[in-house]
């Protein structure tokens, strides 16, 4: 899954930004609330993460929530906000946020309302993904298959979360790298190649159907269970 992260102080933004990524997020972090509107305008996003006090429009945050809303209604939004009054709290959830966390934060806090929001999320399918006798638990972050648990890494877990959430669908790499790395990324090109050889050496036992299947020139595609 994708994040955007709107915080208009460096540090903070930083330690949001690896706290999320090494909760198997990718995550796009700008620091303006014009750059937050041109992000989400732009890229295709499954949560925000909203700073209140932004630096660019006359309500910062406020603004910035209220044009995600006319561009998407159900996107989960996450608000961030160092004032701690009843007023703000509820100027900020009318504007259009599902939730707030007050500065400073835990960051198990922010980790716990992020998977709680995107459980809830209107687009967010079951709770527990299953195809092929693989059980994927987005809440826990836990695989099985047909009983044995797979050990993933926070991007081996995102790159096979989204195959699954597709399944039946043939999903190109450069859909993948959309989805499981950030906007920024500037690695090497054939890192999802690379990373569909590490999921299918640890899902796949010697007698096993291999469960994400390439479709040469297309993509891979992981199918769905009838």
């Amino acid at each position: 899954m994708k994040l955007l992260v709107v915080e208009d102080d460096v540090r903070i933004a930083d330690v949001v930004r690896r706290t999320l990524q090494e909760g198997g997020y990718a995550v796009d972090v700008v620091h303006t609330a014009p750059a937050g509107v041109e992000a989400f305008e732009i890229e295709t996003y499954d949560l925000v993460v909203l700073d209140l006090m932004l630096p660019g429009l006359p309500r910062g945050g406020m603004d910035v929530c209220a044009r995600i809303r006319d561009l998407n209604q159900d996107i989960p939004i996450l608000m961030l906000t160092a004032l701690d009054s009843t007023r703000k709290r509820v100027e900020g959830l009318d504007a259009g946020a599902d939730d707030y966390l007050v500065k400073p934060f835990h960051l198990v806090e922010l980790l716990a309302r992020v998977r709680a929001l995107l459980r809830r999320a209107p687009r967010a399918q079951a709770p527990i993904l299953r195809a092929q006798g693989v059980a994927l638990d987005p809440a826990t972050r836990t695989a099985t298959r047909n009983g044995r648990t797979i050990v993933l890494t926070a991007k081996e877990f995102a790159v096979l979360e989204y195959l699954m959430r597709n399944a039946g669908h043939i999903i190109s790499s450069s859909e993948l790298i959309t989805h499981a790395w950030d906007s920024n990324y500037e690695g090497y090109s054939n890192v999802v190649q690379t990373y569909i050889r590490y999921l299918r050496q640890k899902l796949t036992l010697s007698g096993e159907v291999e469960i994400i299947q390439t479709r040469r020139g297309a993509g891979y595609v992981i199918v769905a269970d009838t």
